[in-house]
Order: structure tokens, then sequence, then C-alpha cells
């Protein structure tokens, strides 16, 4: 089981990471965008795709991190304040629904990929499928997240983070 949330670890950290550098090109596309409309005088036509492309990129890979925090499904009230046999209900019925959910991104987001891939992005010449295939790839790597997280919860361990993940929370 060990090496299950060793690679848990490894994959969530990179896909946070990753989340984070999309984000720190956002930032700095927006500004690119901002410069060009109102210093220069003549927007650029690309930036602003690009930089909603790379959002949804950011918010698709922190989904993993996310999940594996259990910051996605709400109801730690009931967590906290219910007996054990109802916490370790919540926590197989929250376990399911996220990974039906996350199949369902999976499975319409790789058909809504292949479904577009011909279709450009509009002032960039780069297939839009390029930005569909964030939905499925940060739904697959949210996925051993969510199942570490079942373990670990239903073990009844208290701190569901990993040092590893912790280490890059506290650098955020």
């Amino acid at each position: 089981m060990q090496w299950f949330f060793a690679a848990e670890r490894r994959v969530t950290r990179v896909a946070l990471e990753l989340s984070i550098v999309a984000l720190a090109v956002i930032v700095a596309l927006t500004f690119y965008q901002v410069v060009t409309r109102f210093v220069f005088g003549h927007p650029s036509a690309w930036s602003e795709v690009a930089a909603r492309s790379a959002m949804m990129w950011m918010v698709f890979l922190g989904l993993a991190a996310a999940f594996r925090q259990g910051a996605m499904i709400a109801v730690d009230f009931l967590i906290d304040v219910g007996p054990k046999p109802l916490r370790q209900v919540l926590t197989i019925v929250i376990a399911i629904a996220s990974l039906t959910f996350l199949a369902l991104l999976i499975w319409f987001g790789t058909a809504m990929a292949f479904r577009v891939q011909r279709q450009n992005l509009a002032g960039l010449e780069v297939s839009i499928a390029w930005v569909y295939a964030a939905l499925p790839a940060g739904a697959l790597l949210a996925v051993p997240g969510v199942i570490a997280r079942t373990i670990v919860s239903f073990t009844g361990q208290d701190d569901v983070r990993s040092g590893e993940l912790k280490d890059v929370e506290g650098q955020i």
C-alpha cells in the first residue's frame, strides 16, 4: 500500500505544481494583454484565448490536490458531528460520487476532445482539443487522490494530507 501512497503523492504534487505554473502563465498573458491594449493601443489577438486555455488547465490540474484534501465536497459538518458508522458511510458515498463524477469527466471530456480536434482556437493555430484535454487529464490525475483520501479517512487517520503535499501548500 505504501507504493500507492508514494505514487499518489507524486502525481498530486506534479499536478499541483503544473497548476501553479499555469497560474503564472495566466498572470503573464493577462499582463501582456493589458499592456498591448491600453499602453500600445493594439490589443493582442491571441493572449486572451491563451490565458483562458491556461485557466482551464490550471483548474483541472488543481482538481487533483482539491480532491486529495477533500475540498470539493463539503459535508464536513456531518462527518465531524456524526457517529463513526455515519462517518464511514458518508466517506464511502463521497468516494463513489467523486469517482463517478471523475469517470464522467474522463469519458465525456475525451469524447469532446476527439470531437473538436479539427477546430482551431481563435487567434491561435492550435487545436481546441488541447484545451478540452484538460478535462480528462485533470480528472484522471484526481482519481488516485480520491482513493487515497478515502483509504486514509476510512482508517481513521486525522491528517489526510501527506508530508510532501503539505510542503507544497506551505509554499503557496
